[in-house]
């Protein structure tokens, strides 16, 4: 019989940009299937828009919703999300979630958890926690080796970054003990700097990400060590923290379907249609989309690939039609018999599991790599901004994929890079290599097992190092 006296109620709290949200939910989901009760705080609308929790959860996921205080009118009404907004804009929705502090200080008060778990935002969570006796965790949504290239966190508290010029993060950084290609590209660089130019200025930026980090008690991680051991130990020697790998969280490609399962019928049928292994997905995210120079160019390599694809092709942010998206003259119509353009949901988890699909064009944000590795898709990459090309530059080191090639120094996309890149991936013999290191990948990635088994091990953590300020108030 469960043991009932060591039941754990725990408080969740992810940033506002789904690319957070789902992996908290996740988690949250993962904690609840060991028999704990959670508290999921989020604002209305995105709860509105999260995936149907299962039945046999949804007892024990409380969803907390707190309506986002109104702060500034340049955030558009319904803007809950970094999906709703430009780039532009993140820091005024962030200014809105620090007005959320009161109301989650309330909670924290009244339900008094035994853990909180919290994002890269809350940097004024961790010292209410502390005052109402709560340990808490920062859950990095990040794999181990991004947030080893981000450094340790006292340098974003007294400056001591010994990194100055962009050059200086075109190599990999002084800490790491071993040779690596992961840093970025100098046009990265340049391309966000550009983007954080037309931003209005964030003092508590490098601030919140410091004390995020040296205000937890753990520090969790959306890893496995089978997949990058030397990074996590790398990161726990510069943070000096408990680092604490809950696995990878692939999330389940039967959640939340059943109303779109007119949608999946659809893409189905045109699926089933192609041969096995032969398809390419192409989808790259919602959170810093391609240009439209890159966009034109994509679409013409696509064509000149003559490879089947399915194209998820989504708006820009702040936008919800297809105005914003303009595709080269003539594209859908000379390539209707072998490809799929499609603007709406579409649900990914089952397009990369169907077996006509044998790759995938990533913008390798870590919630897609883990979906297409889990079914052993190997990566045609195009890393757009942040974490993305660091990933880009891991994942081509373990040969499961590699990076469409792009021209220096201005970093421009060609129709026969994405041509050629293509090709190597999905048929050409020397691309053999790939595919094969993918299909491995999936025993680590696909292993439920194994993901079981960390997330065992990350509750027992929260088990034993639970808060007793309960029974010592």
């Amino acid at each position: 019989m469960a043991d009932r006296s060591n039941k754990l109620h725990v408080v969740i709290a992810p940033w506002l940009a789904f690319g957070h949200i789902i992996p908290f939910l996740e988690l949250a989901k993962s904690i609840a299937q060991k028999g704990h009760k959670v508290s999921f705080i989020c604002t209305p609308r995105n709860i509105k828009r999260l995936p149907r929790l299962p039945p046999h959860l949804s007892p024990l996921i409380n969803l907390v919703s707190f309506p986002l205080p109104k702060i500034d009118d340049r955030l558009p009404e319904d803007a809950e999300a970094t999906v709703d907004i430009r780039f532009t804009l993140h820091t005024y929705l962030k200014k809105a979630y620090d007005g959320l502090e009161p109301a989650v200080s309330r909670f924290l008060e009244s339900a008094s958890p035994d853990w909180v778990i919290y994002d890269i935002v809350q940097h004024w969570l961790p010292p209410i926690a502390a005052k109402m006796g709560i340990p808490c965790a920062y859950f990095g949504t990040f794999n181990a080796w991004t947030l080893v290239f981000f450094g340790p966190s006292s340098h974003m508290l007294d400056g001591s970054d010994p990194r100055r010029t962009p050059e200086d993060y075109t190599v990999s950084p002084a800490w790491v003990p071993f040779e690596s290609t992961v840093c970025f590209r100098r046009r990265e660089l340049m391309k966000m700097a550009e983007i954080y130019k037309e931003c209005p200025p964030d003092a508590t930026e490098q601030l919140r990400m410091g004390l995020v980090v040296t205000g937890c008690d753990v520090f969790l991680v959306r890893t496995c060590k089978e997949l990058e051991s030397d990074w996590l130990k790398v990161l726990g020697d510069i943070q000096q923290k408990t680092i604490l790998p809950v696995g990878l969280l692939p999330p389940s490609a039967q959640d939340s379907m059943d109303e779109h399962d007119d949608t999946w019928q659809e893409i189905r049928g045109w699926l089933d249609k192609q041969k096995k292994s032969s398809v390419v997905y192409v989808a790259l995210g919602t959170e810093a989309t391609p240009s439209q120079d890159e966009l034109t160019e994509l679409a013409l390599g696509l064509e000149l690939s003559g490879l089947p694809f399915f194209w998820a092709l989504r708006s820009r942010p702040g936008s919800t039609h297809r105005d914003s998206i303009e595709l080269p003259n003539g594209f859908e119509e000379r390539t209707k018999c072998h490809g799929v353009v499609w603007t709406g949901w579409v649900p990914q988890l089952r397009i990369l599991a169907h077996d006509s699909v044998g790759g995938f064009l990533t913008h390798c944000g870590w919630n897609s790599v883990i979906e297409a590795l889990q079914q052993g898709l190997p990566l045609i990459m195009l890393p757009m901004l942040w974490d993305q090309g660091l990933n880009a530059r891991a994942l081509a080191e373990k040969n499961v994929g590699v990076e469409i090639t792009k021209n220096e120094p201005d970093g421009s996309l060609t129709r026969h890079s994405v041509a050629e890149s293509l090709s190597l991936v999905m048929v050409e013999e020397r691309g053999r290599i790939h595919r094969e290191k993918a299909r491995e990948m999936s025993s680590i990635f696909g292993d439920m097992d194994l993901q079981e088994r960390y997330l065992d091990n990350f509750v027992c953590y929260l088990q034993n190092h639970k808060s007793l300020h309960k029974s010592v108030k």
